[in-house]
C-alpha cells in the first residue's frame, strides 16, 4: 500500500479525522493543540494521526487535500479545514450538525 493509498483508507476507517501535529493529549504546535481542544468540546469522538511520526503522510497529505497546512480536519473524506476553519464553523454553528451527523 503506498502513502495516498494509506491516507484515502485512514479517511474511509474514520468518519472524523484530524491530521496533526502530536496528540490531542500532547499537542506539539498551538494551531493542533486549537483544533484538537474544539473538536474535544465538541463532544463527539474522532480520530487522529501525528504526522510527525508519519513523515510520508506529512509529506504527500497536502497533494491529497490540496490544503497547505497542518492540522486537516476531515469528515467523511472531506477536507474541512484547519483550525482556525474549525473555530469559525464551530461558532457560526456549521461544524456540530456535521460532526453529529458523521459521529453515528
Amino acid at each position: 500500500m503506498n502513502t495516498v493509498e494509506k491516507i484515502r483508507k485512514q479517511m474511509a476507517d474514520n468518519p472524523i479525522l484530524l491530521y496533526m501535529k502530536g496528540t490531542p493529549e500532547m499537542p506539539s504546535c498551538g494551531f493542533s493543540a486549537k483544533a484538537s481542544a474544539l473538536l474535544k468540546d465538541s463532544g463527539v469522538q474522532f480520530a487522529y494521526v501525528n504526522i510527525l511520526e508519519a513523515p510520508f503522510i506529512m509529506e504527500k497529505l497536502p497533494e491529497v487535500s490540496n490544503f497547505p497546512t497542518f492540522p486537516q480536519l476531515f469528515i467523511k473524506g472531506e477536507i474541512i479545514g484547519g483550525s482556525d476553519i474549525i473555530e469559525e464553523m464551530l461558532a457560526s454553528g456549521e461544524l456540530q450538525p456535521l460532526l453529529e451527523s458523521a459521529a453515528q
